[in-house]
């Protein structure tokens, strides 16, 4: 029996394969089906005289290569989130590889220039509190 998921999802693509395959079909039958497969079935042998085997068979054919298409397709965006996760990773690497050298390079500073750096912290702390001095007492 042919699959009803298969059926519901891809309806549009699949009535209008029965619509070639048998012209007898029209606008107003297939709409009202929306997918139920004995509708369908029922339907197409009163408009056509084919077997329910026949039917089932086509129906199988039309919603398999409706699925297989459904299959490569969600296959491509996997493909595309593989490699998204991949440059997402690599540029988070690179990141961190930046920060490192960062810290490094800090580290390297404060050593060879102790003083220096004392100064550095004094200054910018000193800066920071009147910034939030004013901006406290602005309110």
């Amino acid at each position: 029996m042919t699959n009803q998921q298969i059926l519901e999802g891809n309806w549009n693509e699949i009535k209008g394969k029965l619509r070639q395959k048998w012209g007898q079909l029209t606008d107003q039958d297939l709409p009202q089906i929306c997918g139920d497969a004995d509708q369908i079935i029922g339907i197409i042998q009163r408009k056509t005289g084919e077997t329910r085997e026949v039917i089932e068979r086509y129906l199988q054919e039309v919603s398999g290569s409706a699925a297989s298409a459904i299959g490569m397709a969600a296959e491509t965006v996997c493909g595309y989130a593989q490699h998204a996760s991949e440059t997402v990773q690599h540029t988070a690497k690179q990141a961190a590889g930046q920060v490192r050298a960062g810290y490094n390079e800090a580290e390297r500073f404060v050593r060879d220039r102790p003083g220096e750096s004392l100064l550095v912290c004094f200054g910018v702390g000193l800066i920071t509190g009147v910034v939030i001095a004013l901006s406290l007492r602005s309110r």
